[in-house]
């Protein structure tokens, strides 16, 4: 049993990129693929896949590097809010990630949203991680 999934989520990218891996399967739930969904609309993932099966279903995601470079697009994916000490911020306390280069995920009353979405919304919430 894993105790902090969004960790997993976020380390299982991290490996896969580390290890040249294309695709990477990770275990479902609706709060990861809100978090998929954002990763691909900030252009840091090719696509993805929601895969049912008789458990909870896999997200397939594949992932995305510079073609000249054979960098990944995601240069980190930090952590902030974890369950032994979470982490609230208010709509004016959002700070921004790598000077507005990065994107920083929140969970909201409004539901799982960019830092920007939910500054535009007004809304605060739990800083679930960084990417950049």
């Amino acid at each position: 049993m894993v105790t902090d999934p969004i960790a997993d989520f976020l380390t299982r990218i991290r490996n896969a990129q580390m290890a040249g891996h294309r695709v990477v399967d990770i275990p479902a739930s609706n709060l990861k693929k809100r978090m998929t969904e954002i990763l691909y609309k900030q252009g840091y993932i090719l696509k993805y896949k929601f895969e049912e099966d008789n458990k909870q279903g896999v997200i397939k995601i594949a992932l995305k590097y510079d073609a000249d470079t054979k960098q990944p697009a995601i240069q980190s994916l930090e952590r902030v809010s974890r369950p032994g000490l979470r982490q609230y911020a208010k709509p004016t306390d959002i700070r921004r990630v790598k000077n507005g280069l990065g994107v920083a995920i929140l969970s909201t009353s409004k539901g799982v949203l960019t830092d920007k979405e939910a500054k535009a919304q007004n809304v605060g919430g739990e800083v679930l991680c960084y990417i950049y």
